[in-house]
């Protein structure tokens, strides 16, 4: 188990260290000039004077060769320090901590939402597989996967805040703020979730021990709890993960639309406004906390399923 923590260890290093450099070099590849940018904004229009705008370069640093820029910002992003934002002037660490927490208490929340409600959906399913049941189940979660959340998100507004009035339609004050959005994201994964774990369990249902357990007179429900979710989980533990990582910074289209001052929506704003420093921490950090959450996930999953670490060649 030591050796197999290890080489995942080893592959995150790797991974991140690899991620840094794609990450630096992103906004670069967009061919805008963040110079000229922050000065236009500043100048409302006006003509752009050019010992301006190549002081501001001088400034900001970007008048360095690339390579010394790159590990200058790296020495630092290792000790939390991404820079000021070229546009506020804020300290991005700061903007970072601020989003990177909303962001992650609205994955959490959906996520989790999704994981609980897949669990009994995907259950009753596979207890009665072709039946009446598993047809509805299937029919309802798949229907979830065919709605956009830009369209669910406006629909859910109209309903519940303009229309009910019971909930508030945007903004981020109180738990309540959290519903519409986290109800937006959770429908599609919860579809996911469900199947993944339909399947899980049918396969699960028809294993010998299952077998066995019942004849040792464990009823249904004993028998579901003590030995069949355990092995279930297993699939959508992995899928859970990857859902996390991707939902941190890429639920841009309903942070947007809720006004919800996350990861997704600070991006967002700092491509429209060629921010690089935020956008090279920005995307660091989603992706470093995806790779760390897999990576977790990993080792967690060998440490349930023994068989993992064995086909991986550590004991």
């Amino acid at each position: 188990m030591v050796r197999f923590a290890l080489r995942r260890l080893l592959v995150l290093v790797v991974a991140l260290f690899t991620v840094s450099v794609v990450t630096f070099l992103v906004p670069y590849a967009s061919g805008g000039d963040p110079v000229r940018t922050i000065l236009r904004s500043r100048v409302a229009g006006q003509a752009l004077d050019p010992s301006a705008v190549e002081a501001l370069r001088h400034d900001l640093g970007l008048d360095q060769p690339l390579i010394l820029q790159y590990l200058d910002w790296l020495g630092r992003a290792l000790h939390g320090d991404f820079g000021l934002s070229f546009t506020s002037r804020t300290p991005v660490d700061q903007l970072l901590g601020s989003a990177l927490g909303v962001s992650f208490t609205l994955t959490a929340v959906a996520l989790g939402a999704a994981f609980v409600a897949a669990l009994p959906l995907g259950t009753l399913a596979a207890l009665r597989p072709g039946k009446r049941a598993d047809t509805a189940v299937t029919f309802l979660t798949q229907s979830f996967v065919a709605v956009p959340e830009y369209w669910l998100a406006p629909i859910l507004v109209l309903v519940f805040s303009q229309h009910l009035g019971w909930l508030p339609s945007a903004g981020w004050r109180t738990p309540q703020y959290l519903v519409l959005p986290a109800l937006t994201l959770a429908l599609r994964p919860l579809a996911y979730f469900t199947q993944v774990t339909r399947a899980a369990m049918v396969d699960v249902l028809k294993a010998p021990y299952i077998t066995a357990a019942r004849a040792r007179g464990l009823s249904q429900p004993q028998t579901l709890l003590r030995h069949a979710l355990r092995n279930g989980l297993l699939p959508v533990m992995t899928l859970f993960s990857l859902w996390f990582a991707g939902l941190l910074g890429g639920s841009v289209v309903v942070e947007v639309i809720f006004a919800v001052p996350g990861m997704g929506q600070l991006v967002y704003r700092a491509v429209v406004n060629h921010d690089i420093p935020i956008i090279q921490a920005g995307i660091l950090s989603i992706v470093a906390l995806a790779v760390l959450v897999t990576t977790v996930t990993d080792v967690l999953y060998a440490l349930i399923n023994p068989a993992v670490r064995l086909h991986d060649g550590s004991v």
